[in-house]
């Protein structure tokens, strides 16, 4: 018991220690070709009434209810949703070109904490079509106690990594079916 308790001890200490030296700020960032041109993917990406339909928040959690402004395409578009599940979050466009893609400014809410990030849906042409890459930023600081921020830095990408994995993968179907 007493082997449990110093084991116990040492990985408390360890994951304080880290908490505190690691940055706070996160970058995730993955990629996906899809056999199509940067404007055709953007038919998808650009309007944000057809995020649903390849979007990886929708398919996992059905309590989401997104409520579109004024605007759903374009700079400026923007959307909020509620979630039972997973909390609230707002999302507006800042960049919307149909060559190079999307940018976007979102937030999290949760128990009435705004989590910031900066997201971008960027098209390069390749061989084969055009590569996306998905990408999110932001910073854990100011926003969990700081002995937690390094580790949620740790932790971010995966927790983002898998959804937009298969958000990708939903977007390249769709794109590829030309649905």
């Amino acid at each position: 018991m007493k082997k449990l308790f110093i084991v116990l001890v040492v990985l408390l200490l360890a994951t304080v220690v880290v908490g505190f030296i690691t940055p706070s700020d996160y970058e995730v960032s993955t990629s996906i070709v899809i056999d199509a041109s940067p404007a055709e993917v953007h038919v998808w990406v650009g309007d944000l009434k057809k995020w649903p339909e390849w979007a990886p928040w929708h398919a996992a959690d059905p309590t989401i209810v997104t409520t579109f402004g004024d605007k759903t395409t374009g700079v400026g578009a923007s959307q909020t949703w509620t979630s039972a599940e997973d909390g609230d979050g707002e999302l507006e466009l800042t960049r919307c070109d149909p060559a190079t893609g999307i940018a976007y400014e979102m937030a999290f809410i949760m128990d009435g904490e705004r989590m910031p990030a900066s997201s971008s849906m960027d098209y390069e042409v390749v061989d084969g079509g055009t590569q996306v890459t998905w990408s999110m930023q932001g910073d854990w600081e100011g926003i969990m106690p700081p002995v937690l921020d390094g580790l949620f830095k740790l932790l971010t990408p995966m927790m983002i990594e898998g959804d937009f994995d298969s958000g990708l993968a939903a977007l390249k179907e769709q794109v590829e079916a030309g649905a």
